[in-house]
């Protein structure tokens, strides 16, 4: 715990502890879910795109209204937004671990990210006007390193809770730590609101949130109803329409939710694509390996959590060491080695097999966090360098959109290509096992969903019900590598992104060609 000066130093550790243990549980979400999918599809009946919906579900809540939280903050009061943040994700944890049905818990968890997307922003924002500038940094420090460690913790968390006490017990969780933050605020946190009068864009939130979900909608439903379903065709290009029409809103409007002349700038561009990729492909790796170690592997959530370790363990380490790095020398090196190092552990990951041993899963693991942790604070420093000082808070939000934007495409995207390839290729592996017919159809309808349907495995031979699972692995571990090389492809193009556009050495001015020099900063981002 860092150690600061001044009459008042009790009530500013009391008001940092209170900001990030928020920050905490609302990060812990982010990954302890997806050791929880496999026990949730199996009670309570959900399929791959159910699963898919849990995860996107809170993503897509959060991603959306990420910078309008930050706005309402400024507009009408840090304490009074963060705390209804947190009562709203305390209350919505409540219902989530209450939940009787995948449709509940998915519209549950939608509220959820709704309540992290107005907390998160005043957790930053409180801190900021809590702590003077020659203390800031290092209770920013402080706060960012709670978030890495909630990030890392959340699998082994997860599986250790899902295993012993029950799926629930990781929205439970959420519920004594929101009411102490909700306490704790009222009583230590003042009322604080930005000088600068900032307005909230309806019309573009409107249009990029149906626009986003849309688009996630079409490609999550489309193993469901298939690719040429006019439902899914209509979602998919309405979706991008809504895109169209919220780009084309930003370029006109007065007060923009997202200034698009930010992107005019090369590095800021640069950043804002790697911190998609690099989350497509870190929510893809949580989310698919979690199928993988429980589904395929045979192992409990809590073994599963625990072989993450390695992963995350390398990102807590070398965060803070690149983002030193990024500071002295640049961030174009450190980030196109990360990004570079990932596409490489994605690639080796598309070589797994149902026996595979761990030991040969754990130097990619570690590739994998070494890759990850390289790029993260470098990508945030070459952000805020491109914008300068005076606009940070706004460019940290919108990367963090773009960040929360690529886990929905993520899980959206790699999801239904694992499923649909999973479809296609167990169909003709049935036949070679002499299934046909009505229980072949039982068979393949139910692993579309991700999982074959114990009840209709009892009614085959001893024989055949062992042949049928091995060509469910077979075909599941198909959709897996396809879902994990388009992963590494994206991951190559951000390296390439990185090396051309990211400057490789460290800024000499505070101002940026970005920053707009008499603007105070606002802090409305992670």
């Amino acid at each position: 715990m860092p150690v600061f000066s001044g009459e008042n130093h009790r009530q500013k550790i009391l008001i940092l502890l209170t900001m990030c243990f928020a920050l905490f549980m609302a990060m812990l979400d982010n990954t302890v879910v997806n050791v929880a999918l496999p026990t949730i599809s199996r009670e309570l009946g959900a399929g791959v795109s159910g699963l898919q919906w849990i995860v996107d579900g809170y993503a897509l809540a959060f991603a959306s209204l990420l910078l309008s939280g930050g706005i309402l903050g400024d507009k009408y009061g840090h304490k009074k937004v963060f705390i209804a943040g947190l009562a709203l994700f305390t209350l919505s944890s409540l219902a989530c671990g209450l939940a009787q049905s995948t449709g509940q818990l998915i519209a549950f968890r939608v509220f959820q990210g709704m309540g992290g997307a107005l907390l998160i922003p005043g957790t930053l924002s409180i801190i900021t006007t809590t702590f003077p500038a020659e203390e800031r940094s290092k209770a920013i420090g402080f706060w960012a390193g709670v978030s890495a460690i909630a990030l890392a913790l959340g699998p082994t968390l997860g599986g250790w809770m899902v295993e012993h006490v029950g799926w629930e017990s990781v929205f439970f969780l959420n519920v004594p730590i929101g009411t102490l933050g909700i306490v704790a605020a009222f009583v230590i946190v003042r009322q604080t609101r930005s000088e600068q009068a900032r307005h909230l864009d309806l019309p573009g939130l409107a249009l990029g949130t149906g626009g986003l979900f849309f688009v996630t909608y079409g490609l999550i439903e489309a193993n469901q109803l298939g690719w040429g379903d006019p439902l899914i065709i209509g979602s998919i290009v309405g979706g991008v329409a809504l895109l169209a029409a919220f780009i084309a809103w930003e370029h006109r409007a007065e007060h923009p939710m997202m200034p698009l002349s930010y992107y005019r700038i090369p590095a800021f561009s640069a950043g804002n694509t790697v911190a998609f990729s690099i989350s497509l492909g870190m929510f893809g790796t949580f989310f698919f390996l979690s199928l993988y170690m429980q589904l395929i592997r045979g192992y409990t959530p809590f073994e599963a959590g625990l072989r993450f370790l390695p992963m995350t363990a390398m990102i807590i380490f070398t965060a803070p060491n690149a983002g030193r790095f990024a500071q002295k020398h640049g961030s174009r090196l450190p980030m196109t080695f990360g990004l570079t190092l990932n596409a490489i552990g994605l690639l080796l990951f598309t070589q797994l097999t149902p026996e595979t041993p761990y030991g040969l899963i754990v130097p990619v693991f570690v590739m994998m966090g070494l890759g990850m942790g390289s790029t993260m604070a470098p990508m945030t420093a070459a952000v805020m360098n491109s914008v300068g000082p005076q606009r940070a808070g706004l460019g940290s939000a919108m990367t963090n959109t773009s960040r929360e934007v690529g886990g929905v495409f993520g899980i959206a995207l790699l999801g239904t290509l694992l499923t649909t390839r999973l479809s296609s290729s167990l169909g003709p592996a049935l036949r070679s096992v002499g299934l046909t017919g009505q229980r072949a159809e039982l068979i393949a309808g139910s692993a579309g969903h991700g999982r074959i349907d114990p009840r209709v495995l009892s009614s085959l031979p001893p024989g055949q019900r062992v042949a049928v699972l091995s060509a469910f692995r077979d075909a599941f571990m198909s959709g897996f590598h396809l879902a994990l090389l388009v992963a590494a492809v994206v991951m190559a193009a951000a390296a390439f992104v990185a090396f051309r556009f990211v400057p490789g050495q460290a800024p000499t001015s505070e101002d940026a060609p970005g920053a707009e020099p008499g603007r105070e900063a606002e802090p409305v981002g992670v």
